[in-house]
């Protein structure tokens, strides 16, 4: 059983007759709501908003974007919403199901000043199983985005009732650098004894059959020699997963990277950063947990750090899909000013950059043959979702003779803490083994599974006993 310990409760934002939200959701203000709305049963009576347009409906809007059109709750296994409905047939946990529960919620607004209830169980319920895959706001007709919906219901709950406490240590782990030797030293015991998991489990409701990621003995450290060339500069941003606990990916990018010709400077922090010794970080797993303020503050760290190379037009290239692509999705509605509308262009994945440079004819990278059987990739959902994997394909298609397969699955099941979690960890392992965990074990011994998402990598290896790789690592083995 979960021990729900609460840390950090905080005061409530005001809320009488309005609701002061803690994401910026001017964007969806002045729409429509439309004529009718969809509930996760099947009716479609619930009547459309009645609130007048005002700076707060914004996110009853977001949420009345979803019209109950059923595309969520698609049992043909393409694309990759909803991953949660799929593995429980149950309506309340799809896209149609949340958005239903939400929008009853903030229509319920009470007239008597005590505002409306994020304590509600069955919201709630609703918005514990979404996985943040992203997967609606590309594949929904109406593209909700449930994933930013479900955060803001988190901020406006953990304001009420706080944030439980193995929230708060998986939203802060990536980050941690003090203490790197006694907490690796902790985590491989851990995954060792059985009587230590079941602890684990116990205080912090940590499944006890599930490994936890095993922090790198010694963190990505740039050599002295990064910036070692006279071709166009790039800059890499290296997040806190390939930083801390596999920095040979970060490496290998880097090599790749100048093997071809660039002159790679490795982002940090700004010259007048508060803390210049400690890395930066997007803020993704805070924004998971519905911490708000607390990724803000990382985002404006990482935008002034990203100041020089935004004014010069550099540009930006990352290797984790959920840490790059939230500077150009979330941090629009972390309220950054308009400095992120023109990073946005010139952010790319690694696979994305050298995709974009070979088809302007700018890409000299020389490569060679990978003999061996077929590799099987997976798209992490937020490369999927962002349209990021015919870069990959293009790429993987620049090595002499490689030969190769997408993994026709969705979700890996993982998403980021959601399978180590002890609640969700059988229902995590069920969306695995609906396609992904079965492709792979029927790879070919030796072949290549790559996979650029640290949590689907975790996920591959629990899950299937297959050792994944980013895709850096294997275009290192290819330099020629």
């Amino acid at each position: 059983m979960v021990k729900d310990d609460i840390v950090g409760k905080t005061t409530a934002p005001t809320v009488s007759g309005s609701l002061r939200t803690q994401l910026d959701w001017s964007a969806y203000e002045g729409g429509g709501f439309g004529d009718s709305f969809g509930d996760p049963f099947g009716g479609f009576g619930m009547p459309a908003a009645t609130a007048s347009p005002g700076a707060d409906n914004g996110y009853l809007r977001a949420a009345a974007l979803c019209q109950g059109k059923g595309q969520c709750q698609r049992k043909d296994g393409a694309g990759v919403m909803c991953p949660s409905f799929r593995a429980t047939d149950d309506p309340l946990h799809s896209t149609r199901g949340r958005a239903a529960a939400l929008r009853e919620l903030l229509e319920m607004e009470s007239g008597a000043g005590e505002g409306i209830d994020f304590a509600s169980p069955r919201v709630a319920e609703a918005m514990a199983l979404c996985l943040g895959c992203k997967g609606c706001k590309r594949e929904c007709p109406n593209g909700v985005d449930m994933a930013l919906l479900r955060t803001e219901f988190l901020a406006q709950r953990a304001a009420r009732l706080g944030v439980p406490r193995r929230d708060r240590l998986f939203a802060g782990i990536a980050r941690q650098a003090r203490g790197r030797a006694l907490l690796r030293a902790i985590v491989a015991l851990r995954n060792r004894l059985p009587l230590l998991a079941g602890w684990t489990e116990r205080l912090f409701g940590i499944a006890r059959d599930r490994s936890l990621p095993l922090p790198a003995a010694r963190p990505f450290t740039p050599a002295a020699s990064a910036a070692a060339s006279d071709g166009r500069e790039v800059l890499l941003l290296v997040d806190s997963f390939n930083r801390g606990f596999e920095p040979e990916v970060a490496q290998a990018a880097l090599e790749v990277l100048q093997a071809a010709g660039y002159a790679v400077r490795v982002l940090a922090p700004a010259a007048d950063d508060a803390e210049p010794r400690r890395s930066l970080c997007c803020g993704r797993s805070l924004l998971s947990y519905g911490l708000v303020e607390e990724a803000r503050a990382e985002a404006r760290r990482m935008m002034a750090a990203l100041a020089p190379a935004i004014a010069t037009g550099t540009p930006v290239i990352g290797l984790e899909p959920s840490c790059l692509y939230m500077l150009k999705d979330e941090y629009f509605s972390l309220g950054l000013g308009e400095a992120v509308g023109r990073l946005t262009p010139q952010v790319f994945l690694l696979e994305e950059f050298l995709a974009s440079e070979q088809a302007a004819g700018r890409l000299k990278l020389a490569l060679k043959p990978l003999p061996g059987p077929a590799a099987l990739v997976h798209g992490h959902c937020h490369q999927k979702a962002q349209g990021g994997m015919e870069a990959v394909q293009a790429v993987l298609g620049l090595i002499p003779g490689f030969e190769f397969r997408l993994a026709e699955a969705g979700c890996c099941g993982m998403a980021g803490s959601f399978g180590l979690e002890a609640e969700h960890a059988a229902l995590s392992r069920r969306i695995g083994e609906a396609a992904l965990l079965p492709a792979v074990r029927a790879v070919a011994p030796g072949a290549p599974v790559l996979a650029d998402g640290f949590s689907c990598r975790h996920q591959i290896r629990d899950g299937a006993g297959r050792r994944a790789e980013h895709v850096a690592l294997l275009l290192r083995r290819a330099l020629a």
